[in-house]
């Protein structure tokens, strides 16, 4: 527990960092709790601009340099995705308590090694993305277990890959702080690229809050986009970019997720369509008609696939948060602050987070092999 504000380091000054992590975290109202300390960033002209910019002291290109330092109390990890498993238990292993942005980690192998050195260290571990948190979330969870829709026959989640990273905001990726393009090609490299971990993730978190854990996955993969380019130039491509996998969960219920080139079937992705014997869900309706949930005012007039509003009730976006993107990051940084701080371990647990991770690295396996792969994981359900 602490009572003075705690130090913050980043990991990782990307287009996530510059739209919403140092915005949100550099604001006034939250000074008591935490404070941005140090920047990390191999590009050390974007780490120094950026710092610069959000008046944070310190920029620095190796990670070393950030974890050895003693105002620095817990990190957040924004670097590309298969960086996370190494990034994160070397700031373990420095005695940091650590959020680590989706998705955790690539393989369930190293998700066990960095839920492991969490208990040995005894620091304190945030996963994202946490959608446990989302009052809608738990509204379908209490629906569907109440029988309201009859017993549940089977659900569908996911999204689309599109070619978002390529079309990111000019300012942004192109001509980012420091004169330095922010480079998208990990996205489409292994390990950590393509849309199941970099989008679907959010979906699975969301069917398996609401659901629980699943028993096994079989699925297919290929890639229908055959070439990517950034300012010009082609990127390098290793991923599929458009899988679709079953997973089989307890009483013969079926879940349909999509991690595809094209296509949704749903504006709101994180709540997917449940559909039973004697009515569905989809989306935020019930049978047709909206169903209530804890701050539900909070967002009528939005549509479900306005992210923001709809983050308005999470707990910590209040006042000038409504304003900044990325809301939800901010949301799973806060839980780890109050955490440490007041000692109630977050709902966002590294199980949960171990748990999708083997969802999508089964998911890739059993396109694979052409069989189904039972699930090695589980978590506390509910939470």
């Amino acid at each position: 527990m602490a009572d003075e504000p705690l130090g913050l380091g980043i990991v990782g000054i990307g287009a996530l960092t510059l739209r919403g992590i140092l915005p949100h975290l550099t604001q006034d109202d939250i000074t008591d709790r935490v404070v941005v300390r140090v920047l990390c960033d191999p590009v050390l002209e974007r780490a120094r601009a950026a710092a610069e910019h959000y008046g944070v002291p310190t920029a620095v290109a190796d990670i070393d340099q950030l974890l050895g330092r003693d105002d620095v109390d817990l990190v957040t990890i924004a670097s590309p995705i298969g960086l996370h498993a190494e990034h994160g238990l070397r700031a373990i292993e420095a005695g940091k308590h650590v959020h680590i942005n989706k998705t955790m980690t690539t393989t369930v192998e190293e998700a066990d090694g960095l839920i492991e050195r969490v208990r040995e260290r005894d620091v304190r571990m945030v996963a994202s993305p946490g959608e446990v948190l989302r009052p809608q979330i738990t509204r379908i969870r209490e629906l569907i277990s109440s029988g309201v829709i009859g017993r549940l026959s089977w659900a569908i989640c996911g999204t689309p890959f599109g070619r978002y990273h390529e079309d990111e905001e000019k300012a942004e990726r192109a001509e980012g702080l420091g004169g330095a393009p922010i480079d998208p090609g990990w996205y489409f490299r292994r390990p950590g690229g393509g849309p199941l971990y970099d989008m679907a993730v959010y979906a699975i978190h969301a069917m398996t809050s609401v659901l629980g854990p699943a028993r096994a996955v079989t699925s297919f993969s290929g890639r229908v986009v055959p070439e990517r380019w950034f300012e010009g130039k082609p990127v390098k491509i290793e991923i599929d970019d458009n899988t679709v996998l079953l997973l089989e969960f307890p009483e013969g219920a079926i879940g349909v997720v999509h991690g595809t080139a094209a296509g949704s079937l749903i504006e709101d992705f994180g709540a997917g369509l449940y559909f039973g014997t004697q009515g569905e869900i989809r989306g935020l309706l019930l049978n047709g008609e909206p169903f209530d949930f804890e701050g539900r005012e909070l967002t009528l007039g939005a549509p479900t696939w306005d992210w923001d509003t709809q983050m308005f009730v999470l707990p910590h976006v209040v006042g000038p948060h409504r304003e900044i993107p990325e809301s939800h990051v901010f949301e799973d940084i806060m839980q780890l602050v109050e955490w440490v701080h007041i000692g109630t371990p977050s709902p966002v647990n590294a199980e949960h987070a171990r748990h999708v991770i083997d969802i999508i690295e089964s998911a890739y396996l059993a396109a694979e092999t052409g069989k189904r792969h039972e699930l090695r994981t589980t978590f506390p359900f509910p939470p």
